[in-house]
């Protein structure tokens, strides 16, 4: 049974994902990272399942649906991370022509815009050790989105805790003030300008003191879990989106995030830059706690791992009686006493 006024942390919620959501209290949770089921890619031989609809806009219009109940229970900062796959269809009646893409990731992203998501990444999750195919008149798919939705212009992603190290070498700093370039004419309006390149080569510096940006190729092993759910997605890719996307810890009373500061401090004949403390982007002046994931599509439990790991609280919903009791048994080897099934009042099982 769910409490109305909090959501549960450190439990698996069994039920439906849709009903569960409508259960959970109004901006209680500071990112929703799931997988849900690919288009009639699994059969998780559980009743009310998604993901074997007869067209892949029903497909999309059901998880339309979910997503509304999960931009209703983030947090004005929170952002919402899916992962998709696509399929090929076997029938023109699936939405595309017989061995066509039906494009179903695109038709989600392109419906939940349309609600008033704002799409800010489509990530390529590139499989280090995609699964061989037989099929020889296309290429092998490796490859899998990962898109980034917010709620409003300004949310919570924390770059810094993501960053990779520079690979480019710094030149010699020069003296003076940088030379002021003009926008080339050939630059369209929504293109940037080489203004920060040019003053970070002026300064002798080859980016961020912290390392770069990673960029949105993300290459990542498959899961290697072997029980008996087919379709998890890596722990890797779980944790990244954690770092970036659920702050460390945020406000008891408004639930704003805390934030680090950069520092630097000299080592020698050089600068050597860091993390500050967490601090809070409020003036509540109360205690803090957790940031808190929820996975609505919660599996094999791989976005609990993710969270344990690095120290954020977490949620889950799943459908499935059996997977959720598997995903407690795979987050209790893990954690010891981290993880907890209840069931859901009005949730379908």
């Amino acid at each position: 049974m769910t409490d109305r006024t909090s959501t549960p942390r450190g439990q698996i919620l069994v039920g439906d994902a849709l009903a569960t959501l409508r259960t959970l209290p109004t901006g209680s949770v500071d990112q929703v990272l799931t997988s849900p089921p690919y288009f009639r890619l699994r059969d998780y031989d559980a009743r009310g399942q998604l993901g074997l609809e007869g067209h892949v806009d029903q497909w999309v219009s059901e998880l339309v649906d979910v997503a509304v109940e999960v931009k209703r229970v983030l947090v004005s900062t929170g952002t919402f991370w899916l992962n998709v796959s696509d399929t090929y269809s076997t029938h023109a009646r699936e939405g595309s022509p017989r061995k066509s893409l039906l494009l179903g990731p695109e038709r989600l992203a392109l419906a939940l815009v349309s609600d008033g998501w704002r799409l800010r990444n489509k990530i390529v999750w590139q499989k280090a050790n995609p699964m061989p195919h037989s099929v020889t008149d296309r290429l092998t798919c490796t490859w899998e989105a990962l898109f980034v939705f917010t709620k409003q212009d300004r949310y919570f992603f924390d770059l810094d805790a993501i960053r990779v190290p520079h690979l480019s070498k710094a030149g010699p700093a020069r003296s003076g003030r940088p030379v002021r370039t003009k926008r080339e004419q050939w630059r369209g309006p929504n293109t940037d300008d080489a203004t920060g390149l040019v003053r970070l080569k002026h300064l002798g510096r080859v980016g961020h003191s912290l390392g770069k940006n990673p960029g949105d190729v993300l290459r990542i092993p498959s899961s290697n879990y072997r029980g008996s759910h087919h379709a998890t997605f890596p722990v890797a890719l779980a944790e990244l989106a954690i770092r970036a996307g659920c702050p460390e810890a945020r406000c008891l009373v408004c639930r704003l995030p805390y934030r680090r500061g950069i520092f630097q401090t000299a080592a020698g004949s050089r600068e050597v830059s860091g993390r500050g403390d967490l601090r809070p982007t409020c003036e509540c002046g109360t205690a803090a706690e957790p940031g808190l994931v929820l996975d609505p599509f919660m599996g094999a439990g791989t976005t609990a791992l993710g969270a344990i790991e690095n120290r954020r609280d977490w949620a889950g919903i799943e459908l499935s009686p059996h997977f959720a009791a598997e995903a407690e048994q795979r987050i209790a080897e893990y954690a010891p006493n981290g993880a907890k099934v209840a069931t859901t009042r009005g949730g379908a099982s």
